[in-house]
């Protein structure tokens, strides 16, 4: 969710409980994020969630350039003020890390064994010099990356494509009815699509290239694992996943207001 006006998206999202960030780390979160955007240079950061671990929680950040399709940097704090940026994984790594199981320790540095390693890739380590370990770091990013292809969402029209490819959010945006909005179909999944190239000219008939570029929730496997529920009385609706216990997304229909926020222990359910 965005950082500006992050105090409110977090209440709207949480039922009002603040989605477990005591005051004092509200009010750091608060102070750091514009920081981050200006020392980086993003265009806009979000706060991403928390990853709780047995002995400390990692705060996630993300920020974004222009092309909101173009791969984001993730940040992460122990303490919401200090922030340190996390290096992308090789694929290898983090197939590894997404077999690992158990908490998440709350140390960056803390080594995992690889969880599964085949004779030919010991053997071609072991030439490398290479311990097959995994660092906790590593395992956080492979996380991030796992829970947003799965379960980072936005509304249907919230961004355009343009005829280059690039992705920009769309200013005529204005929010989805409250009809829409109760609907799995008005939500799309926020990374590459992988469904579009099986549908029928006939379900592309009404689409609109330029918003209808993305997988859409209604066809999720497996069926069931969202829940939409309108709360307050309809002035938000709530969209929880159950394959990522943790992971809240809300949108106020008809405006621009909606985000996603995990907080959890980085586990499937």
């Amino acid at each position: 969710m965005e950082a500006e006006g992050l105090p409110g998206a977090l209440e709207l999202a949480a039922g009002g409980g603040g989605a477990g960030l005591s005051p004092e780390k509200r009010a750091a979160l608060g102070a750091s994020l514009p920081l981050l955007k200006r020392d980086y240079r993003f265009e806009a950061v979000w706060f991403w969630g928390c990853v709780h671990g047995v002995h400390g929680t990692y705060y996630i950040a993300q920020g974004l350039g222009d092309d909101r399709a173009a791969p984001r940097s993730r940040l992460y704090s122990l303490d919401c003020v200090e922030w340190s940026l996390l290096t992308p994984v090789a694929k290898e790594v983090g197939e590894q890390a997404e077999r690992l199981k158990g908490r998440f320790q709350g140390d960056p540095s803390f080594q995992y064994e690889y969880a599964e390693v085949s004779a030919e890739d010991a053997e071609r380590l072991l030439e490398d010099g290479t311990e097959p370990t995994i660092k906790e770091e590593d395992r956080l990013i492979a996380t991030i990356d796992q829970i947003d292809r799965a379960v980072g969402i936005v509304p249907r029209g919230a961004f355009v494509k343009t005829p280059l490819g690039s992705v920009h959010e769309n200013r005529n945006f204005e929010g989805l009815s409250l009809m829409e909005a109760k609907k799995l179909s008005s939500y799309f999944h926020f990374t590459e699509p992988s469904n579009l190239k099986n549908k029928t000219l006939l379900e592309k008939a009404n689409w609109d290239p330029s918003t209808d570029f993305l997988d859409s929730l209604e066809h999720d496997i497996p069926q069931g694992s969202w829940t939409v529920q309108p709360e307050r009385g309809g002035a938000v609706v709530v969209l929880r996943s159950l394959l990522w216990p943790g992971l809240t997304f809300y949108h106020v229909p008809m405006t621009k207001q909606y985000g996603y926020v995990y907080f959890g222990t980085g586990a499937r359910g």
